[in-house]
């Protein structure tokens, strides 16, 4: 396994130079942003690397656990893209994702599905491979959950508006390939790269979202109040500017805050930057914002969505959306 793994590393390694503002081109942002988002990238890459020298579960989940539990979420991401690869260009031995999902990555079900997104990207598979499930369907497909799927196109979006913001964020139509729900999926996850592309610039991001289409408003203001509140890296008063220029966007940066509060309940990794987010965008606590999520995924109906019909995961998020927008969010 270590010879193996070197090798991985030696092809599929990512420098770390890559998650660098400078290497990005993006904007520095208030205070400290910089520094924290940079080294959110740098848990990602080490989560990533931590994967292509030993898979196997109980090595990679020590390795994992010594990342700081604030950025450990991250690790996991970026420990899923490696293993999905992996079993991409192995096909005679494609359990990694599964047993990482079964095993350590269980808790981070969430940030591993977002990861699978960054192997798709990688691979150069677009979402219609996990909406139109496209044959040869690489194995993995396969093993994504039927409703947190949605999170892997997000992981694609995310990747794409990280690696190439001057294609995707600067109000550009969608890319090809983006069939259904899948470019409104694709949208939350650009909306979380606008948060790391603007520096966590509030009025850089009210901005950049104002160039796009504004029937793409919703899910981009989505996805950045999950980044805001997982990620973090800025003052009080940036998120309250942000909630500001969210208008009647808000409760929509309510409900991305809410899924960051439930990733980091269902992984037991609480965090001061989660619960100051969930305070000024859904003006509650974490615990009851991903509360909320829960009451409304025990709501979602059982039997399988007719054909065009609207996605589970999207009525799951509506009803947590129609939850804040009821208390005065938007």
């Amino acid at each position: 396994m270590p010879s193996t793994g070197i090798l991985r590393r030696q092809v599929l390694g990512i420098s770390p130079a890559e998650v660098r503002f400078s290497r990005r081109g993006f904007r520095s942002g208030p205070g400290l942003a910089r520094t924290r988002l940079e080294a959110v990238g740098g848990a990602f890459v080490a989560g990533y690397h931590a994967a292509l020298l030993d898979d196997r579960p109980l090595n990679l989940e020590r390795h994992l656990a010594t990342v700081p539990a604030e950025l450990r979420g991250f690790a996991f991401e970026g420990a899923a893209m490696a293993l999905v690869l992996i079993d991409s260009l192995t096909p005679w031995n494609r359990s990694r994702f599964t047993a990482f999902l079964a095993g350590p990555g269980a808790p981070h079900l969430y940030m591993a599905h977002v990861g699978a997104g960054w192997a798709l990207a990688r691979l150069r598979r677009g979402p219609r491979w996990l909406v139109e499930r496209l044959h040869p369907v690489p194995s993995f497909i396969d093993r994504l959950h039927p409703l947190y799927r949605w999170l892997a196109v997000d992981g694609y979006g995310f990747h794409e508006g990280y690696f190439a913001p001057a294609r995707h964020l600067d109000g550009q139509p969608h890319p090809r390939g983006l069939p259904g729900y899948a470019a409104r999926a694709f949208d939350q996850g650009l909306g979380r790269a606008l948060w790391f592309a603007e520096g966590a610039d509030a009025e850089a991001i009210g901005n950049a979202i104002s160039r796009f289409d504004a029937h793409r408003h919703n899910d981009l203001w989505s996805g950045v109040g999950l980044a805001a509140a997982y990620a973090g890296g800025v003052e009080e008063k940036v998120l309250e500017r942000l909630r500001a220029l969210a208008g009647n966007h808000g409760a929509h940066l309510a409900q991305g805050a809410a899924f960051a509060a439930k990733a980091r309940a269902r992984a037991e990794l609480p965090s001061p930057v989660t619960e100051i987010g969930c305070r000024i965008f859904c003006a509650t606590s974490a615990a009851e914002a991903a509360a909320v999520t829960d009451r409304a995924l025990a709501e979602l109906p059982v039997a399988a969505a007719e054909p065009g019909a609207e996605p589970a995961y999207e009525t799951w998020r509506r009803q947590i959306h129609s939850h804040f927008a009821s208390r005065g969010q938007a």
